[in-house]
């Protein structure tokens, strides 16, 4: 793009070729393709397709696709239909489980397109001189668009015209202060984007005045396209549950090759002439090592997540986010709006009367008249300070826009940088009254009198000090300090003032902040307040807040730069406030804190922090102020853009990722018994049978998956938010999980073995594996007792789950249809007497006692660990 803060007002209208009436109807047409051509697309979404592919290319879910065509293949070249129906089931439920993940994220689509709606600006435009209202994307190359107080600046534009205005750029600069914008103002070298003054940049927002400019660049053109258009080809990384899946199912595939090959090898060696019993038998040990319903209930774990997460303001747009989210460790998060309120508002004032004297009136004018704030469609519309002042006025009825007709302007000096004052004459009652208000130390050398209660007396030395005195202690607390004056006068004179009194705003901190960081210490995590205001002010609301504790803890800008990169990893450890950032400075901070080995979250609004958001382990957008690249970029869009959401989302998440533990723990210890126990019959009775093809099939997908969804919507436990967040290394199988599935899933396979020898020895094969296959479902279904919780199942009430206890009705419901109806002869079970039955219940039920001893012998050891380690 050409440098046009460097040519004046003339040079860059000839140069787009336009003027200053604004383009003919006619150039609007000629340009219109053209411009268009340069608007920011969305970033390319999957097709379904690829939404997909996605869903099913993980490991253990293509494994379960090849055992279910191997089925297939099987049952065709053998003409038997249960291996076909086997294998139909295994496909079907793949192919479900991957249509509800694309379902889960295309419903999230549509939140954030809804957002996108809301968000869409308009442009008022000058056209053959008259003013037009267009969609931004209708905007043409050399357009003049008029900008107004509350304006969100539609394009990059070289300013023609302006009059006392301040443009906020805080999206794209990170700078939190609006800047004053001047056209005449040309520049003969190159500057940075937040030092020139004489242009408007596409997201910033209008705070005062208006002015006009001509659009010199659209779209992806502009300064906020550009950092959009560099994101595309930036890829995220896995999720820590993504890569954990991929190596159980790495796991799962190596035991279930190991199993299937020792079985066939050791069938052959006992029947020679038997090489395809052999295979078939290899191939039920697949089918019995893969937890079938695994990949459909973590789906749907993740799924209800993401439900719930939406109703408490938080948009998932990927399931594995929100696990991701559970990990984190460190929250790097936007002071502004997201700790903050975003608003500001006077929270201390000082003068030498009370709000019962006649001269708060006065101190209450001056506010009012002396004001840039006007009435907008959604209320008032300027400045923040000077909202804020409105705003604070109207407690006491005192209404800007009412006074100002009756007490009207005539005259006016306004605000700028090097002044810092702004004075209006105003017609009060038949006397013309100066109003002024601005920085302390210069109004107060103006002033030679001062309001004391219900007088105006001399301004002496000794009240000077007093003055300057509260002026710094509500500096000290990071306070926004303005002064105000007055004096009647027949002309605009700002000499000899009377002072009024002082005030001190704050953009306050959001209530739900002070708890929403005690839970973040509470569970081993760090808040990192990362702002573009003054160290000061950062430190002032940080500390209030709880985020630090001491000045040190601070660091700016310009002394990151100052460091190398091995000093920052250093540094960025002790740091928990940085101050006057630039969003190269906020990915620099993301990157060391995951070289330090931190899974980061960090928020962001502006387009300036969509770098930093892709570069974090976990992305969070801010769905209020948010642009439409940090949407895209985002992994988490937090509808109300407030920090406390996202301690909710982390607590869900943390809730998640328990939950698939429990999981993974009730279906591998079960698939190991399965295992375990064919296996061993296999090679410790040639020719006899443990389970049938379909039995098994029937236990994986009907009598475990049930147990396992509801193990996975079990309410958290009171400990999650008090522990530590786990370590990137730490695999779904750690914390003793993969300790507790050989242990459990061993004591299982002995208790279906011994039902098994109990029927074979007594009784016959057929009873044998009915009562293997009893024993196997009763053994689920008591463990999800003692799975469900990590503390004594004896202490926790199990109803409160709803499903959990739709899942026992539906799995002794089962069991009972198997014992009475056609369905027992569907799976080849026999009837069993009293005697078998009483050795199957006592054989499952003791599942319960076995896990609780279990239970205490782990925290016993954790204790012993514990205490060695200190």
């Amino acid at each position: 793009m050409e440098s046009y803060h460097r040519l004046s007002v003339s040079e860059s209208l000839a140069k787009i070729d336009s003027q200053k009436e604004g383009l003919s109807q006619k150039e609007v047409d000629i340009r219109l393709p053209q411009s268009q051509k340069m608007q920011i697309k969305d970033s390319k979404r999957q097709s379904f397709l690829s939404k997909f592919w996605a869903q099913i290319k993980e490991l253990m879910v293509l494994v379960l696709l090849i055992s279910g065509i191997v089925s297939i293949v099987i049952g065709i070249a053998e003409k038997t239909s249960e291996e076909i129906v086997d294998g139909a089931i295994i496909l079907g439920i793949v192919v479900m489980n991957a249509l509800f993940g694309v379902y889960q994220e295309r419903k999230s689509e549509k939140a954030i397109d809804s957002l996108k709606k809301l968000t869409q600006p308009e442009a008022s435009v000058l056209r053959e001189g008259k003013i037009f209202k267009i969609k931004t994307n209708e905007l043409v190359y050399g357009d003049i668009v008029c900008l107004n107080s509350g304006s969100i600046v539609p394009a990059d534009l070289r300013l023609i015209e302006t009059s006392n205005i301040k443009i906020n750029e805080a999206s794209l600069t990170g700078e939190s202060e609006a800047v004053e914008k001047v056209a005449e103002y040309i520049y003969a070298k190159e500057v940075g984007l937040g030092d020139r003054r004489n242009m408007a940049y596409a997201g910033s927002v209008v705070e005062n005045g208006h002015a006009k400019g001509v659009v010199v660049a659209l779209g992806t053109e502009t300064e906020i396209g550009k950092i959009a258009e560099s994101l595309k080809e930036t890829k995220k990384d896995l999720t820590p549950l993504q890569k954990n899946i991929q190596g159980v199912g790495k796991i799962l595939t190596y035991l279930i090759l190991l199993a299937a090959t020792v079985t066939f090898v050791l069938e052959v060696i006992s029947n020679p002439n038997e090489i395809l019993q052999a295979f078939l038998t290899a191939v039920a040990i697949s089918v019995a090592a893969i937890p079938e319903s695994m990949p459909a209930v973590i789906t749907i774990i993740m799924s209800l997540g993401m439900a719930k997460l939406s109703k408490q303001k938080a948009i998932v747009k990927q399931m594995h986010a929100i696990e991701t989210l559970g990990a984190c460790d460190v929250i790097c998060s936007d002071k502004t709006g997201t700790i903050t309120q975003n608003k500001m508002k006077v929270t201390d004032f000082f003068a030498f009367f009370d709000k019962n004297s006649a001269n708060f009136d006065v101190f209450l004018k001056i506010m009012v008249l002396c004001n840039d704030a006007q009435l907008g469609e959604n209320g008032v519309v300027g400045g923040s300070t000077e909202v804020a002042l409105v705003e604070f006025a109207n407690q006491y009825e005192y209404n800007k826009f009412d006074l100002e007709k009756k007490y009207l302007r005539i005259d006016e000096m306004p605000f700028n940088s090097q002044k810092k004052m702004m004075s209006t004459l105003n017609i009060v009652d038949g006397e013309k009254i100066v109003f002024v208000k601005g920085a302390l130390d210069r109004v107060l050398v103006r002033c030679k009198y001062y309001l004391k209660n219900d007088k105006v007396e001399e301004l002496d030395e000794k009240t000077k000090q007093k003055i300057l005195k509260e002026n710094q202690k509500l500096c000290n607390r990071a306070l926004r300090v303005i002064s105000f004056a007055y004096k009647e006068s027949e002309v605009l004179d700002e000499e000899d003032l009377i002072f009024a009194g002082l005030c001190g705003l704050q953009d306050p901190p959001r209530p739900e902040i002070f708890e929403a960081v005690k839970s973040c210490r509470s569970a081993g995590m760090r808040p990192i307040m990362i702002t573009g205001d003054y160290k000061d002010t950062a430190f002032a609301i940080a500390k209030e807040v709880g985020i630090a504790k001491n000045l040190n803890e601070v660091i700016s800008g310009e002394e990151i730069d100052l460091l190398s990169d091995e000093e920052f990893l250093k540094v960025v450890e002790k740091k928990n406030i940085f101050a006057r950032v630039s969003p190269a400075h906020k990915v620099r901070i993301v990157s060391a804190l995951k070289e330090r080995g931190h899974i980061v979250a960090m928020t962001g609004d502006g387009v300036n922090d969509a770098p930093s958001l892709k570069k974090a382990d976990i992305g969070i957008g801010m769905g209020k102020t948010g642009t439409d690249v940090t949407k895209d970029v985002a992994d988490i869009i937090v509808t109300d853009d407030n920090f406390a959401t996202i301690v909710v989302a982390v607590k869900e998440g943390r809730k998640i990722y328990g939950n698939i533990q429990k999981t993974i723990k009730y279906l591998f210890s079960a698939n190991m018994a399965e295992i375990l126990a064919l296996f061993f019959v296999t090679i410790l009775f040639p020719g006899k049978t443990f389970l049938l093809p379909v039995q098994i099939l029937f236990v994986n997908l009907i009598t475990d998956s049930l147990p396992a969804i509801a193990l996975g919507v079990e309410p958290i436990e009171k400990s999650t938010m008090l522990e530590k967040p786990r370590s990137k290394k730490d695999t779904l199988f750690s914390n003793g999980v993969g300790i507790s599935i050989t242990v459990l899933g061993t004591i299982q396979t002995l208790l279906t073995m011994g039902a098994y020898l109990f029927g074979m020895f007594l009784y016959n094969d057929a009873i044998a594996i009915t009562m293997a296959f009893y024993t196997l479902n009763l053994i689920q279904l008591f463990y999800m007792f003692t799975a469900r919780t990590k503390e004594s199942c004896f202490k926790s009430n199990p109803f409160k789950n709803k499903f959990f206890t739709l899942s026992l009705i539906v799995g002794f419901g089962l069991l009972f249809l198997m014992m009475f109806t056609e369905l027992g002869n569907l799976l080849q079970l026999q009837p069993l007497n009293f005697t078998c039955w009483a050795v199957v219940f006592a054989l499952s039920i003791s599942i319960i006692f076995i896990g609780e001893i279990y239970k205490l012998c782990e925290k016993k050891f954790l204790k012993i660990k514990e205490k060695y380690k200190k």
